[in-house]
């Protein structure tokens, strides 16, 4: 591909996440999107369980079963001559620590928040992760068509909870059996709810801010307060400044409900206009910065799934393209071990169907079909540069059980199982320290459930958990660690690396330890 054409590519390419607390609507207006992208004919509901259809994001037979997202999954489709890579995230706090992976590899990030429960607790964890990064935010409060709040008590517990300036687009006419429509602030129009003589627009005048001509609610008492609003908000509001978008300190508000897909084509064609290309990745070799259309390739893996396809056993590495061209079969190396190797089998993605792909460029989402060489954090690239992309956050587990095979006869499928589950980064691998008998961990206790349905389902091994319960974990200087320091209260174990490690029971054990033990050095990460 010519310099040119590589440019080009790239700036057509936009990458996002959506975030949101359990049951926004994530899933659903992700798959809206998907309509407009002429990928898919009909939208799944999360509420499959009873009606036979799942949200097309939702590939996993849990989340069919238990109707919510349990991991992340990428979809890309074209739209209005940008090619749109849709990370669908998953809401539930115990899986939190895919989501923050996930949030390394996108350039903005969609919000969902119900507009009847407002900010919730997860969707401020994963705003501070999106915060953190200075990445734009955009935000779309859903579920317009049921009774909500005001929406400006929205707005304003979003500035205070969450540091950040609003700036509405549009404005509710209404909500819920009383919902007339949008007050289009930004592309100057009224979006009606039902369509009025075939209309869904109507134009405003740009002096006057009404409709202009035939107005189907020019008596309406809620469109004229809706005009009262609008006007104290361009006289009081936030004024729109696309620099402070960029860096993550003004969001974009979007009203709508995607359940009826009332909304979302204005807020995706809004979205693709005020969301950024692919931009540069800083390299930890020698501190500068990889841009997007550098000719050689380079990317880093941010997410390991195994069994996508139950029938070939397959094990799919997430990776995002930082820079240059992806060819398939082509040669790369891999810096962590300095190893060459030939990117022959990979894919692109739409959530559980996938595609082989041959060529791809910054910004793109690919799997590379992987036996074993690649671990979440690790960094490829093409030519004699030596690439290694910034490092991806790490999580110490807090709680953690005892696991075991219910049948002993089958330790083959279930030490293959555990190996590959484990190598997703979602639960943690230890060995007791003494007995070698396996410990997991995890961030939350969904996880171990998650775990448990996939060994049974997907390698024929039923297992026995047996909780330890939440635990503090610190790792030991082997230098300094005698076994004998070990107790129920605080269980010593191995990592997956075989360094030791302390479990204790809780802080004032770990108070005591050190107390007894005041030389010897605990760490919180290695």
């Amino acid at each position: 591909m010519k310099p040119t054409e590589l440019k080009d590519a790239v700036d057509k390419r936009r990458t996002f996440a959506i975030i949101s607390h359990p049951d926004a609507g994530k899933t659903t207006i992700t798959e809206q999107m998907l309509l407009y992208g002429g990928v898919i004919r009909e939208a799944g509901t999360v509420k499959g369980k009873k009606s036979g259809h799942f949200a097309k994001s939702d590939w996993m037979e849990i989340e069919k079963k238990r109707g919510i997202s349990v991991t992340s999954s990428v979809m890309q489709f074209d739209f209005e001559g940008k090619r749109v890579n849709i990370l669908d995230t998953p809401g539930h706090e115990d899986f939190s620590e895919d989501t923050y992976r996930t949030l390394m590899a996108v350039d903005a990030a969609v919000m969902v928040i119900d507009s009847a429960k407002g900010i919730e607790e997860q969707t401020k964890k994963l705003f501070k992760v999106c915060k953190m990064r200075g990445i734009p935010i955009f935000t779309f409060m859903n579920k317009l068509d049921r009774d909500g709040r005001e929406p400006l008590d929205l707005i304003t517990e979003l500035e205070e909870l969450l540091n950040i300036e609003g700036y509405p687009m549009n404005w509710p006419i209404g909500m819920g059996k009383g919902l007339k429509g949008l007050y289009d602030i930004a592309n100057q129009r009224v979006e009606l709810y039902h369509p009025y003589n075939g209309k869904t627009y109507l134009p405003l005048n740009p002096e006057t801010g009404e409709v202009e001509g035939d107005n189907p609610l020019a008596d309406d008492s809620i469109y004229q307060q809706t005009l009262d609003d609008v006007q104290l908000l361009m006289e009081a509001g936030n004024k729109f400044d696309p620099e402070k978008i960029a860096h993550g300190d003004q969001t974009p508000i979007f009203f709508g409900s995607a359940l009826t897909n009332f909304g979302v084509k204005t807020f995706l064609q809004s979205f693709l206009k005020m969301a950024p290309a692919p931009e540069a990745h800083k390299n930890e070799v020698d501190d500068h910065e990889i841009e997007p259309t550098n000719p050689e390739f380079s990317g880093f893996v941010f997410k390991i799934q195994a069994n996508m396809n139950p029938n070939h056993r397959d094990r799919i590495a997430f990776v995002r393209i930082c820079s240059g061209e992806f060819d398939k079969g082509m040669d790369v190396t891999l810096h962590r071990t300095g190893k060459q190797m030939r990117l022959n089998n990979s894919t692109e993605f739409m959530a559980d169907s996938r595609e082989q792909v041959s060529t791809a460029v910054a910004g793109d989402i690919i799997g590379l079909y992987d036996t074993g060489n690649f671990q979440i954090g690790d960094s490829i690239y093409s030519g004699k540069q030596d690439a290694e992309l910034p490092p991806l956050p790490q999580f110490t587990p807090e709680v953690f059980v005892r696991v075991s095979p219910k049948n002993v006869m089958k330790q083959k499928s279930y030490h293959k199982g555990i190996q590959q589950l484990v190598q997703e980064g979602a639960v943690q691998l230890y060995t007791m320290y003494n007995s070698g008998d396996y410990v997991l961990g995890a961030v939350g206790q969904l996880q171990f459930e998650v775990f448990q349905f996939r060994m049974l389902n997907e390698y024929n091994s039923e297992v026995v958990m047996t909780p330890i319960g939440h635990r503090v974990a610190r790792w030991v200087d082997p230098e300094q660690l005698d076994p004998n320091m070990s107790s129920s209260r605080n269980l010593l174990v191995k990592d997956i690396h075989g360094d030791p490690m302390f479990l204790f029971e809780n802080d004032f054990a770990l108070r005591w330890f050190t107390g007894k033990y005041p030389d010897v050095k605990l760490t919180a990460k290695l």
